[in-house]
């Protein structure tokens, strides 16, 4: 005798031949395409408009400041989080499976965290690097060398690969919660699961930078204002050469630190989202739906992309040394004194 009831759907799993293998929740053919797209373009731009930085900035002389170093540093943070970190997320947000191991879990975890917070310090020591040159341009040179710079760099890269090493690789992160680790991270999954403890610290370690920066940048544009209206006054009257002097180079920081507190504010708005969304996880017993999960996510990997544009939009030279490098005038001998600037301010 026939029955009108429709046949159970049938349970799909990461690895069908596998026990203990994760449950399979995929996206329509459709929905797989456009995410697919989306994220392989974030990918894309992060790596290649990040390497146009790199090249730009080391290539070309006449980009070799302290400044700029530092940009190019924050530029390797974000190419690898487009090589190592934004291709493989992908495929477990969108397949809702991993298929790279254990092993490569915890590497491409450790890699996310670390390269997060290289690029909040490289921000920060941007931030007090824009501040001296604002406020004080002409004794600026002699305090932020590149020397300093190079320090800065290494401050940037080694305290997140310490810190993110030691969390990940020691197990620390999940103590308390090893149980409901454990029933997560079947096979085929890779979701970490981050004590109160741990993340308080990580929160912290966001929100103090952040608000360093903030207080930074509002000094910065508070002297900017300032600056602009005394150079209002003396442009009336007979100015002397190191007044005139002065204000061309104040003029010039001040442009600078325009662009780059664009960049801290891109910053800050991708990543709170997933700060804040990690932290009331953490307090209220892990009540994100996933979906809002993977957008906060997303959304913070998808600003390792936004930087180059961020150039591109403001910066001439940067236009200018996109140019030298697509056409392969940057394989000419010269190519490396070349003048990048339309202006000299």
């Amino acid at each position: 005798m026939g029955s009108n009831s429709s046949p159970p759907a049938v349970l799909q799993l990461c690895y069908e031949n596998v026990n203990g293998s994760c449950v399979k929740t995929p996206y329509s053919p459709g929905s797989r395409v456009i995410l697919y797209a989306v994220f392989g373009m974030g990918a894309v731009l992060a790596v290649f408009g990040n390497l146009l930085v790199m090249i730009s900035i080391l290539h070309f002389k006449q980009l070799h400041s302290p400044t700029n170093f530092l940009i190019a540093s924050l530029a390797c943070a974000d190419f690898w989080v487009g090589v190592s970190v934004m291709p493989f997320s992908m495929v477990r947000s969108i397949e809702s499976c991993w298929y790279f191991g254990r092993s490569f879990c915890t590497f491409h975890t450790c890699c996310d965290v670390a390269f997060c917070y290289s690029s909040l310090f490289h921000l920060c020591f941007i931030s007090i690097d824009r501040y001296i040159a604002v406020t004080d341009p002409l004794v600026y040179p002699t305090k932020f060398t590149v020397s300093v710079s190079g320090i800065c760099i290494s401050i940037s890269w080694i305290l997140p690969l310490v810190y993110s090493g030691a969390v990940f690789y020691t197990g620390v992160y999940d103590d308390g919660l090893e149980e409901l680790s454990n029933a997560l991270n079947c096979v085929g999954g890779c979701q970490v699961v981050v004590n109160q403890n741990w993340v308080l610290i990580d929160f912290l370690s966001f929100f103090i930078p952040s608000l360093v920066m903030i207080i930074l940048y509002g000094n910065i544009f508070l002297v900017a204002r300032q600056q602009a209206k005394k150079i209002e006054n003396i442009g009336s009257k007979t100015e002397s050469s190191s007044e005139n002097y002065k204000a061309r180079v104040a003029k010039r920081e001040r442009k600078a630190a325009k662009t780059l507190g664009i960049t801290v504010v891109a910053f800050m708005i991708s990543w709170l989202p997933y700060s804040i969304d990690s932290l009331i996880d953490a307090f209220m017993g892990f009540i994100t739906p996933a979906y809002i999960y993977e957008i906060c996510v997303w959304c913070a990997y998808y600003n390792s992309a936004m930087n180059p544009l961020i150039y591109a939009l403001f910066y001439p030279w940067f236009k200018k040394a996109i140019k030298v490098i697509m056409s392969g005038q940057v394989f000419k001998n010269s190519s490396a004194t070349m003048n990048l600037f339309s202006e000299q301010i």
